[in-house]
């Protein structure tokens, strides 16, 4: 593919190739064909995207190539092409640029009769439920492009928020013993011959001949390994994936899924909520400023599932978060709110029973209209590591919530106290010998610190309005499905 008068020709991508800027320069680029449209007056438009952008640029190839009749005029949808040309201005209604093309070269072929992505009638398009059984190639749609690119800018920014804040970025291990939020949904990881197992019925697990000698795991989270980073470094992030063996076939539910959990020495609650509330603002600020086109694209009113559920474009919501200022309310005062409402709950509030994704959304949706910071919840509905108030019946943990969705950050001020938390482990049948390092750190220099946890693919949905988490991953891994 390469030409004599390469050296006068720029390689650019199509988001590049959009800029008026690059007018009058001599470019090559690659892409995949979106559409061909054959004019009478004997030349052809095609549509080339690359994935740099949600827009395709035109190229324009006339009937004069040696190869028109032999290769462009039989181009069709997710043919992969080199575009040798000239950026000009174009007089096209709703592009400012267009490609005058001296060649087109075929680097691809995508055979009509079984591409599965072909175009489709005017109005109509594939389901997301039917794209999830072409995951290797969704890729190609607006859609899920516009989700990567976003999910892109939402990563890189939560690494700089937290480099910028002075956070040390710390890898915790993907492989553990423990379990950090005691509810026992974990992946086993084992080299055990589960088959010779199965033959032989055995009862009792003998560990000495597994890998690690003991059970192990995939882990369900990285915050108590980084808590013992938080509690020498002082501020630190971790940033990797999770799982979880829940068997809930939801929209919101994923087996496998990433978690950014920073942990910080010497913060107590307010610290950690001041925190959150300046990371969520940070991600959604950078997402709107630069996928400021894909965030347009889910803020459209045609999507369907915009027109289904007739709510306010994303763009709207995400700016009025930017622009408010969290509300901080304890679970007992949301309790009492929504006790007194006069909405219709499926499920019943009381207090000591978990907040459901309804009573959050009321809160946040109805009551506040505001994004919500919950805190102080009954202890007996969250896990030994938190904090314990003195009244003894409720503890320091928070759960931000936002419109549409609810909570999309939990986390606590950690208990510290080497007597409590050994009190908390005892009301929950937690062996301390399995946790001997975590108590270690309440041993040696124990100090008040904090820390929260977001997943990814959550925030992800929620700055998209995607309504299913499975459209947000590029291979979902649920109960019964690992493909891919």
């Amino acid at each position: 593919m390469d030409t004599e008068s390469d050296s006068q020709v720029t390689h650019i991508s199509v988001q590049q190739a959009r800029d008026p800027a690059v007018i009058g320069t001599q470019v090559r680029l690659l892409g995949w064909v979106q559409t061909r449209r054959d004019s009478k007056a004997g030349f052809s438009f095609l549509e080339i995207n690359d994935g740099s952008c949600l827009g395709n640029v035109q190229a324009i190839a006339p009937g004069e190539l040696d190869n028109y009749e032999s290769v462009v005029r039989k181009l069709t949808t997710g043919c992969s092409v080199e575009i040798i040309g000239k950026v000009v201005e174009s007089a096209g209604k709703g592009q400012s640029t267009e490609i005058e093309t001296m060649s087109v070269n075929l680097i691809g072929a995508a055979d009509p009769e079984e591409y599965p992505l072909q175009k489709r009638g005017k109005g109509e398009r594939h389901s997301m439920e039917k794209l999830r059984e072409w995951a290797h190639l969704r890729p190609r749609t607006r859609t899920i492009g516009a989700v990567a690119r976003v999910k892109n800018c939402i990563c890189n920014s939560i690494h700089q928020f937290f480099q910028e804040r002075g956070f040390l970025y710390v890898h915790t291990p993907v492989i553990t013993t423990s379990d950090c939020e005691g509810a026992g949904e974990m992946f086993q990881v084992t080299t055990l011959d589960l088959d010779f197992v199965a033959k032989k019925s055995i009862e009792k697990m003998d560990y000495n001949f597994d890998f690690f000698g003991e059970p192990a795991y995939l882990t369900v989270s990285g915050q108590l390994e980084g808590e013992t980073y938080a509690c020498a470094l002082g501020k630190i992030y971790t940033f990797g994936p999770t799982f979880r063996a829940e068997k809930s076939n939801t929209s919101r539910h994923l087996s496998e899924f990433w978690m950014i959990e920073p942990e910080m020495a010497f913060y107590e609650l307010d610290d950690n909520m001041d925190l959150a509330e300046s990371f969520l603002k940070r991600i959604f600020k950078d997402a709107l400023e630069h996928c400021a086109e894909d965030m347009e694209f889910f803020s459209s009113p045609y999507l369907p599932w915009n027109k289904q559920n007739k709510s306010e474009p994303i763009r709207e919501v995400l700016a009025a978060i930017i622009e408010s200022d969290f509300v901080r309310c304890s679970y007992t005062e949301a309790i009492e709110i929504l006790e007194k409402s006069d909405a219709k709950f499926q499920f019943p509030v009381k207090w000591g029973a978990d907040l459901q994704s309804e009573h959050e959304r009321y809160l946040t949706e109805q009551h506040f209209k505001s994004p919500v910071i919950l805190y102080d919840y009954p202890r007996s509905i969250k896990p030994f590591y938190m904090y314990c108030n003195e009244d003894e019946k409720t503890v320091r943990g928070m759960d931000v919530l936002v419109p549409q969705i609810g909570e999309i950050i939990g986390g606590a001020q950690r208990e510290h106290r080497l007597d409590v938390i050994k009190s908390r482990m005892a009301e929950m049948d937690m062996p301390e010998e399995e946790y001997w390092w975590y108590l270690d750190l309440r041993k040696f220099g124990t100090v008040p610190h904090s820390g929260f946890g977001l997943g990814l693919e959550r925030v992800v949905q929620f700055v998209t309005g995607m309504t299913n988490v499975r459209d947000v991953i590029p291979f979902p891994r649920t109960p019964g499905n690992a493909e891919f």
